[in-house]
């Protein structure tokens, strides 16, 4: 009987983890559209001025008005959680996004596995083989060759989109392998909700004085719609999500799911803005799918992440 339980538990977790990258990839071109239209700092204002009102309605459901109390230790590591893997991570992504192509975005925010390797290997949890050594060199140069047409054309601010994006996959495959431990103690609504509310307040002092710039009445009730499903589909429920996800099936075995989003966010946005691709461009992408698929799988069977991460202190 706890045997079939498991394996539901493990279906039920594989199919959330889709419908999660099924939305992070749909979500690429809409958010490209909301920043075009409130640029960086006004969407992250919106995101993070409403996302502390659900995680407080949410905590008030679940515990009334007796939160739980962490550990002075566990409080600094939420703090750096939700500063380092939401607040700058959400940052850099939307500066990203909005300086990029949505195709672009997530080809290189699926990158994620491989520093998800590297940040493993850093806090041995894991030695890197050969074969993942060699697919990170793939991704590597599938990067530099998907990022080739705008660095030979001097497009200085698509690329530095691009690489912005890579720090941001980075950021959060910090917080995908950080928040591990924390969510086994005391579960990922509890994780996420106190580093969203350690992350919140910063952002805002950050994004107030561009959000103030923002001619909020020219935005369009469809706008609104997508800032809502934006903010409140993908930017509370897929993170509580993705957390859940991750708790039950382990950080090494959630995060290929990520190699879902380019295809999907590429059939967005070429069906809803036209956007198109070279061959150049579809080369390095899968290049570096492929290198990145490489580094996850090629390797001898791993330690799981799943109890193999150090305690965060």
């Amino acid at each position: 009987m706890p045997d079939s339980r498991h394996a539901a538990t493990q279906r039920l977790a594989l199919w959330v983890g889709l419908l999660t990258i099924l939305a992070w990839g749909i979500n690429f071109p809409i958010q490209k559209a909301l920043l075009n239209a409130m640029q960086p700092s006004g969407f992250l204002f919106l995101r993070f001025a409403a996302m502390p009102l659900m995680v407080a309605a949410l905590l008030l459901v679940r515990y009334g008005r007796a939160w739980p109390r962490l550990p002075r230790s566990e409080l600094w590591a939420i703090a750096r959680l939700g500063l380092l893997g939401q607040g700058l991570h959400l940052a850099l992504a939307s500066y990203g996004v909005h300086w990029s192509t949505p195709f672009s975005s997530s080809v290189l925010l699926a990158c994620g596995p491989v520093f998800t390797l590297l940040i493993l290997r850093a806090w041995g949890v894991e030695r890197l083989q050969r074969p993942q050594i060699a697919g990170i060199a793939v991704a590597a140069c599938g990067a530099l060759l998907f990022m080739s047409d705008k660095l030979l054309a001097a497009d200085w601010r698509a690329s530095g989109g691009d690489l912005v994006l890579l720090t941001a996959a980075a950021l959060f495959s910090y917080y995908t392998v950080a928040a591990k431990p924390l969510i086994e103690k005391h579960g990922a609504m509890l994780v996420f909700s106190y580093a969203t509310l350690a992350s919140s307040l910063p952002v805002l002092l950050y994004a107030t004085p561009g959000a103030l710039r923002v001619d909020w009445q020219a935005v369009s009730p469809l706008l609104w719609a997508g800032a809502v499903w934006a903010v409140v589909g993908v930017g509370f429920w897929s993170w509580l999500s993705w957390g859940w996800v991750n708790a039950q099936r382990g950080v090494a075995r959630t995060a290929p799911l990520i190699y879902l989003m380019p295809p999907i966010a590429g059939l967005t946005a070429w069906l809803t803005t036209g956007e198109s691709f070279t061959g150049i461009k579809l080369l390095g992408a899968a290049v570096t799918l492929g290198g990145v698929a490489l580094a996850q799988f090629a390797a001898a069977p791993r330690t799981e992440a799943t109890h193999s991460v150090p305690p965060i202190d």
